[in-house]
Formats: structure tokens, C-alpha cells, sequence
């Protein structure tokens, strides 16, 4: 495992991209100061505030793209850990389908982006964003940072904290599968058993977060009866907007 340092770059995920091409192999993690074309889900920007960590895992894979988004996952979980022993006593809590939650507040965001190599496989970029030092105050959802609730970790250290962890769960993944990663998710899960409102293009759905498919989508149970399985969109839970 390589650790690398970079002063400003557009993304760390379009830097791990542009390797991914160039024959790069990894695993490597790139990590930034600060980001000038930072991304989110669904393209939405991602603000670098001083202190806070931006940092890309490049890693290839033998599996197909479904396989490979299954470990967004073992991201979150990675974050959620690394959350936990920043913050003894704190709960971190994980908002489908790859969201980390500290009281409630999104504290860090995840993104995964996957191409084919030449030759075979996958090259695969774990992008993650987390709030250490601050937080946004207009986001979108309500967001808080590490330091806010006592915890006091910089960028080197999170990133070789995060990377284990990632590690920890790639590993499960490998040997067992999905279930041992969706069993730890769930154990985690926001808002599992209450309503729940999914936004997808084009439609509104509204239920009850019953369950993590083997497969990771997102179980609701309707009102009227029946069931819906969301595998991409955005869910809210009552008190967000």
C-alpha cells in the first residue's frame, strides 16, 4: 500500500482516473490539501475546506462493475469505523446508499468510479470526502464535522486509518462475498424499520426502509401493499428536506 501527498489537485478521483489509464495498477491512496473541481454523487460539488480530508484509493479488480460498486459499502463502513474510534461514545450512523452520519449530520461522502483495463479487469477509484476540521453550513443536508463533537485527527493520519479499514472490508468482501459487508451495513443502518421517501428521475416513492437486498438495493415497503427496490436515487428520512 502507497500513500501519496499532493498539494492541489482538480479532484483526487479524476487524478486516480488519469493513473488508472496511464497503466497504473495500485493500490494507492492520493491524497490532497485542497481540491479545485471536488465531486460529489450525481456530479454535485464537494467544498474543500482547509483541514479536511479529500483522498482517492486506486485500486484493480477481477470482478464486473455491479461487483466492484459493492464495495461503496465497504467504504462506508471503512468511514464508520474510522468515525467511531475518532469519537468513543459517538454514533456514527450510515444513510443508504453511502452516506456517513454523525448524530444525525452527514460527515463524510463517498464516491466510486470504475472503467475497464486494457487487458482485463477493472480499475477501480474510491473517493472519499471527510469532514475533520469543518463542515458546511448551506448544504443540503445537514452536515457536521469530526472536531465538532471533540475528536481531533488530521488528514495523514485519517487517510492511513481509512485505507486499513477499506482494506479490512475489501478483504471480507473478497473471501465471502456481499453478506458479510451488507450484515455490518445493517447493523449500522439510519432509519432502518421508519419511513422513508426515495427520490428518483422522474417519481417520488414513499415507504418503509424494510431491508438491504443481497445485492444492496434499498427494500421499501409501501403503504398500499407491495414493495419497491431501489438501486440508484436519493432517500430522506423524516426532519430532512
Amino acid at each position: 500500500m502507497r500513500f501519496e501527498h499532493l498539494d492541489q489537485i482538480d479532484s483526487t478521483n479524476e487524478e486516480a482516473k488519469r493513473r488508472a489509464l496511464a497503466g497504473e495498477i495500485g493500490p494507492v491512496w492520493i491524497r490532497a490539501d485542497a481540491q479545485s473541481a471536488g465531486r460529489g454523487r450525481r456530479g454535485r460539488a464537494w467544498v474543500s475546506a482547509d483541514g479536511n480530508l479529500f483522498a482517492t484509493g486506486l485500486y484493480t479488480l477481477t470482478a464486473s462493475p455491479a461487483e466492484a460498486a459493492q464495495l461503496s459499502f465497504a467504504a462506508a463502513l471503512a468511514v464508520g469505523d474510522l468515525a467511531q474510534a475518532a469519537l468513543p461514545g459517538v454514533k456514527a450512523t450510515l444513510k443508504w446508499p453511502n452516506d456517513v452520519l454523525v448524530e444525525g449530520r452527514k460527515v463524510a461522502g463517498i464516491l466510486l468510479e470504475s472503467g475497464a483495463r486494457t487487458g482485463g479487469g477493472l480499475w477501480l477509484a474510491v473517493g472519499i470526502g471527510i469532514n475533520l476540521a469543518h463542515h458546511p453550513e448551506d448544504a443540503e443536508r445537514p452536515a457536521t464535522d469530526l472536531a465538532f463533537h471533540g475528536a481531533d485527527i488530521g488528514p495523514d493520519a485519517a487517510v492511513r486509518a481509512l485505507a486499513e479499514r477499506f482494506e479490512h472490508w475489501k478483504a471480507r468482501w473478497a473471501e465471502m462475498g456481499f453478506a458479510p459487508l451488507r450484515d455490518a451495513w445493517i447493523a449500522r443502518a439510519h432509519g432502518l424499520g421508519g419511513p422513508c421517501e426515495a427520490r428518483l428521475d422522474g417519481e417520488t416513492v414513499r415507504g418503509v426502509f424494510a431491508d438491504l437486498t443481497p445485492d444492496g438495493a434499498l427494500r421499501l415497503d409501501l403503504p398500499e401493499g407491495g414493495r419497491r427496490f431501489i438501486s440508484a436515487g436519493d432517500v430522506f428520512f423524516p426532519g430532512q428536506s
